[in-house]
């Protein structure tokens, strides 16, 4: 059983689908301290004068885990985004074919940003064809930080082998206790693969809904082009 364990993230770029799709039970680690210095809030996007950054407003308080944020619906972020990501778009081969459907999630009212961001998520792994079991760290009571919550996260569900971003190395090294609690550690290197945007040269770690409007069903198939020399076993 191979486990990928990943914070829940806005609009992710395809990367984070390359893991999940390399995965047998995806967990969204939720119960953990937010950072507003992170992508769980945050994407960008590409427009005729460059990135842009969609951020979607919350209340601060600290600490708070990730599952507790609220969002501030004082703003009107909602149709900020759906604006620009309309405008952006509008003009891409297979933006008709997902717009009404991506958009059904920013009409709906919620107030904690796990609400939005997961279902978003889900909703973009059923469109790729990704199939793997998914479970919210918050439902396993689990303890410990860093490299220990890993190792008890893997133990609640059975996983021998576990699939960590390339990023995550130093850390781990620092207490690497997966070869003593028998799991298999494995570290994701993900090459960026090119594909057809719109507006000009090609930019790479954009939200994944780039290549979606952009390339439609041939998305998964331009995922898994990084696969080359992506897993680097410890």
């Amino acid at each position: 059983m191979k486990a990928v364990i990943m914070q829940p993230t806005y609009l992710p770029w395809i990367g984070y689908f390359d893991l999940m799709d390399q995965s047998d039970i995806f967990v969204f680690l939720d119960d953990v301290q937010f950072s507003k210095q992170s992508w769980q809030q945050k994407n960008k996007i590409k427009t005729p004068q460059g990135q842009l950054l969609l951020t979607i407003p919350i209340v601060r308080r600290h600490p708070q885990k990730i599952y507790d944020v609220e969002i501030n619906n004082s703003q009107p972020w909602q149709s900020v985004h759906l604006r620009s990501i309309r405008y952006n778009y509008s003009k891409a081969k297979y933006f008709d074919r997902y717009i009404k459907d991506l958009e059904k999630f920013y009409f709906k009212k919620v107030t904690k940003l796990t609400e939005f961001t997961v279902p978003i998520i889900l909703w973009i792994k059923d469109i790729l064809g990704i199939e793997c079991q998914f479970i919210n760290a918050s439902e396993l009571d689990v303890k410990g930080s860093k490299v220990e919550l890993l190792i008890d996260i893997c133990h609640k569900i059975r996983a021998d082998e576990y699939l960590s971003p390339a990023r995550a190395k130093e850390y781990i090294n620092t207490n690497n206790l997966f070869a003593k609690e028998n799991i298999k550690l494995k570290y994701h290197q993900y090459n960026h693969p090119e594909y057809s945007q719109l507006w000009g040269e090609f930019v790479p770690y954009l939200s994944v809904i780039d290549l979606l409007f952009n390339q439609g069903d041939k998305s998964l198939s331009i995922i898994r082009k990084g696969a080359k020399n992506k897993i680097i076993a410890k």
